[in-house]
C-alpha cells in the first residue's frame, strides 16, 4: 500500500554539465530548469518505487513547476518529492515537488506519475518501430 505523506530526497551538485547554456533551455551557466525538473522526478520515482511490486515501475505523466531562483556551478541542490495523493484505482500518484541549493528555495511544483508493467509499457513503445 502506498503511504501519503512518504518523502524522498536526492542531491547532486551542479556541474557546467548541468546548466541551462549547455543543455539549450538559457544562455546562462547556471542549474538548468530541466535538470531541475529531472531532479524533483527521480526524487518521485524513487518514493514511489520502494512501494512496487517486481516488475512494476513508474512514468511521469504531468509536471507543473516554478524556478524562482537561480544556482552557480559548484553550488549543492537538493529536491524533495513527497506522496500526496493515490488516484482511487492505485495506478496515479500525485506528489508536491520543492528544489532547493545552499541558500534556499529555488523551485516547487507538483508531479504526477502512472504505475506501469515495465514489459508492456516497453513492448507498446517498441512496437511504434514496426509501422
Amino acid at each position: 500500500m502506498i503511504v501519503i505523506g512518504t518523502k524522498c530526497q536526492l542531491a547532486q551538485t551542479v556541474t557546467p554539465e548541468l546548466t541551462a547554456a549547455h543543455v539549450g533551455s538559457g544562455a546562462l551557466p547556471v542549474f538548468g530548469t530541466p535538470y531541475m525538473s529531472a531532479l524533483m522526478e527521480n526524487a518521485a520515482q524513487t518514493c514511489l518505487q520502494a512501494f512496487l511490486e517486481e516488475g512494476l515501475g513508474s512514468v511521469g505523466t504531468h509536471i507543473d513547476i516554478t524556478h524562482d531562483a537561480p544556482t552557480p556551478v559548484g553550488m549543492k541542490v537538493w529536491a524533495e518529492a513527497e506522496i500526496t495523493a493515490v488516484s482511487e484505482n492505485g495506478k496515479m500518484v500525485d506528489f508536491a515537488v520543492k528544489a532547493w541549493d545552499e541558500k534556499g528555495p529555488i523551485g516547487a511544483g507538483t508531479h504526477t506519475r502512472a504505475i506501469i508493467k515495465n514489459e508492456k509499457f516497453l513492448a507498446k513503445c517498441n512496437a511504434k518501430l514496426e509501422g
